[in-house]
């Protein structure tokens, strides 16, 4: 019974163990990905990267830590404070009466407790208030911040993919003039086509390099780009998924779901929650003109060293004799081993009413007015700006729209006339004018529509911004 018990321990130890190196290594393996080597992105993971390492969404999550501490230092006032003081005195050089006597302790002990309980605090209630909107402010910054990024993140992405599908482009053209060239070299030996040709052609595939090189530099320009706003470390290679072609369908049946509604536009929020501030920054303000009341009480214990009357009657002193009168002239009797122990307490309330602060607090509540005032005509103006970025924004959708469509037939009548002409071309009938020209009109008509799917998400993802949509 014990032996198997004793297994049936060991099992649970060893899967346990087991977990937990499970669960090590895959922390492990998550490390290393985002340490080193090739990550591969959908628009939808790098999102959540982003919101997971970039530095300006830990700040705004940061700041709204900050500000809660700020509300609990504001409850902090509301809440008993208590104080302890300790003393002790050593008497050098004694006050005396007259014939040197002094009734003064060589030595004085004491401590005291005090509490002090607010009960009417209207400040402290009214600031709490103003802490509440400030969070408000926090938070509503955070969700900005998260709302930029994630149009900064998509217009990378969009602009990475823009960048390898004209690369992409750029390649067949290539591929297409390299065929034209060794054509044309066949054809010239054959005495079919002049030298002419031949340099014509191999000019075209010449002037197509300086291209594709800056295509080249533009992807790794907007990776970089896009790793900065996913806070990957440089050394990490990352890879999108898809093509803007995937998006075209997308396009072409989107739903014309656009509508002008700019309550959730961030910065109009956050204007409306300044203005709150200040609306409760003046109510604060005005409190400093109310009373306050507050309950204290002191608890206070005293020892010094005891005065023996009888024995100062009796001349028995520290010092000298007798004066005037039979009063002793010494400073102070013999002092007994143990002091004399006092411990009073006391408890009360204090009521605190301004009368007259001079003009302080008058000058600044006109001042916070003239802020909300000021406020207001900034939110006036900011509102109708919006309205202009998003009027744009929608009209730069519908035009890409329609831009797009028009492209897509332009690349498909570019196609046909770019078959005729190599058609015409291999047949002898046409020049490598007109194949060049052909070619040329297909790589345009390619490069413009893919440009017109980019123009269409980036104006998507900058009316989402407007509209204060965060995914």
């Amino acid at each position: 019974m014990l032996k198997t018990m004793a297994a049936a321990g060991l099992s649970v130890f060893l899967a346990a163990q087991a977990a937990a190196q499970g669960e090590t290594d895959k922390n492990a393996s998550s490390e290393q990905n985002l340490s080193g080597g090739t990550v591969e992105l959908t628009l939808d993971k790098a999102i959540e990267i982003a919101l997971d390492e970039n530095p300006t969404i830990r700040i705004a999550d940061l700041e709204i830590t900050r500000q809660d501490y700020v509300r609990k230092e504001t409850t902090g006032n509301l809440m008993p404070n208590l104080s302890v003081t300790a003393n002790y005195n050593r008497a050098i050089v004694k006050n005396k009466m007259g014939g040197d006597v002094s009734f003064e302790p060589d030595n004085t002990v004491s401590g005291t407790a005090n509490i002090n309980i607010p009960l009417f605090a209207p400040s402290v209630y009214k600031t709490l208030k103003m802490n509440q909107e400030q969070m408000n402010a926090a938070v509503e910054a955070a969700r900005a911040s998260k709302i930029t990024l994630v149009n900064e993140v998509k217009k990378a992405y969009y602009n990475t993919l823009l960048s390898e599908q004209s690369l992409e482009v750029l390649y067949a053209s290539e591929k297409n003039i390299s065929e034209t060239v060794e054509d044309t070299r066949v054809r010239l030996n054959n005495g079919l086509a002049s030298e002419y040709d031949l340099i014509t052609a191999e000019v075209q595939l010449s002037n197509l390099q300086p291209t594709i090189i800056q295509t080249k530099n533009s992807i790794k320009v907007s990776k970089m780009m896009l790793k900065m706003y996913l806070g990957l470390p440089e050394q990490i290679d990352i890879r999108i998924t898809g093509a803007l072609d995937d998006y075209a369908m997308v396009v072409a049946t989107q739903p014309d779901g656009i509508y002008n509604d700019l309550s959730g536009n961030s910065d109009l929020r956050a204007m409306d929650i300044q203005l709150k501030v200040l609306e409760r920054q003046l109510q604060v303000t005005r409190t400093q003109r109310m009373p306050t009341l507050s309950a204290f009480g002191s608890v206070q214990i005293m020892g010094r060293d005891p005065l023996d009357f009888s024995k100062m009657l009796a001349g028995e002193t520290t010092g000298g004799g007798v004066g005037s009168g039979g009063v002793p002239s010494g400073s102070i009797p013999k002092s007994s081993t143990s002091f004399e122990w006092q411990h009073p307490i006391s408890a009360g309330l204090q009521l605190s009413i301004p009368i007259f602060s001079g003009t302080s607090n008058v000058q600044r509540e006109r001042q916070v007015k003239n802020n909300i005032a000021q406020m207001k005509l900034q939110r006036d103006y900011l509102e109708q700006n919006v309205n202009v970025q998003l009027n744009s924004a929608i009209n730069d959708l519908f035009t890409a729209r329609e831009t797009m469509n028009a492209n897509r037939k332009t690349v498909s009548q570019a196609e046909k006339a770019y078959s005729i002409a190599q058609t015409r071309y291999n047949a002898g009938a046409g020049t490598i004018l007109e194949l060049n020209t052909a070619e040329l009109s297909l790589t345009q008509a390619k490069l413009n529509f893919s440009q017109s799917i980019y123009d269409y998400l980036s104006a998507q993802a900058d009316y989402e911004k407007i509209i204060g949509q965060e995914k």
